[in-house]
């Protein structure tokens, strides 16, 4: 077994654990579904979330090192995110319904990226060189950008500030919880992506600029719908 792969089974445990500790919590009330409903949300999520972790993972990949495989958490949750949305739209479903994966997510995320840092080069998560004191030889003798911790870090630091959230203004995070994820999610990565020496697809911009980019727009628009 390879170390991220360890981290990789980590992080799911780890997102399961909060999500069970999480699942009596009465700001995360379940919106109504009818339980064939709720099996065909979950079915959508599924098959939404692991055809866009492949497709923007391997197509980030593929503009650099033809015929590789990948896949990607930022694809995984734009993939999920339309599936689900196409799937309460057709059925008339109304409320968030991601809300209580925030937390989950965040820390799950964290782990994961710790499994990137481990593994190295091989993982193609690494960053661009750097002269700063902390920056980390992946074994080539170059010292690069640790951005699988600094992803890291922002993803425990948003988790302690939505569970502040989540206790001192419940109703508010029930509603909006997500979106706010969507939000820092894209802008934290955002930056990041510039620390990556991933194929440019115009400018200085890769491809997962443009997601994060579609990411938080679809944060903000959802928080802006929420308020009006």
């Amino acid at each position: 077994m390879t170390i991220h792969m360890l981290f990789d089974i980590l992080a799911w445990v780890s997102a399961f654990l909060v999500r069970f500790l999480l699942r009596h919590h009465p700001s995360l009330p379940s919106v109504a579904m009818s339980p064939d409903q709720r099996f065909g949300h979950r079915i959508a999520l599924l098959i939404g979330a692991s055809l866009g972790a492949l497709l923007c993972g391997t197509f980030n990949l593929m503009l650099q090192y033809p015929n590789a495989l990948g896949h990607s958490v930022l694809g995984g949750i734009i993939g999920g995110i339309a599936a689900v949305e196409l799937y309460k739209a057709r059925h008339k479903i109304t409320g968030s319904t991601g809300v209580a994966w925030v937390l989950p997510l965040a820390v799950g995320i964290a782990v994961g990226r710790l499994g990137c840092f481990f593994a190295g080069l091989p993982d193609y998560t690494y960053g661009t060189p750097t002269t700063l004191s902390w920056g980390v030889d992946f074994g080539d003798g170059v010292a690069r950008h640790p951005v699988q911790l600094y992803e890291a870090a922002s993803m425990l630091v948003f988790a302690v500030t939505a569970f502040v959230l989540l206790k001192r203004n419940a109703a508010w995070f029930a509603r909006n919880g997500f979106y706010l994820f969507a939000v820092v999610y894209a802008g934290q990565r955002f930056v990041w992506e510039f620390l990556k020496p991933y194929a440019k697809i115009g400018g200085p911009f890769n491809l997962f600029h443009i997601l994060c980019l579609l990411l938080a727009g679809y944060g903000f628009f959802m928080l802006y719908r929420k308020k009006a």
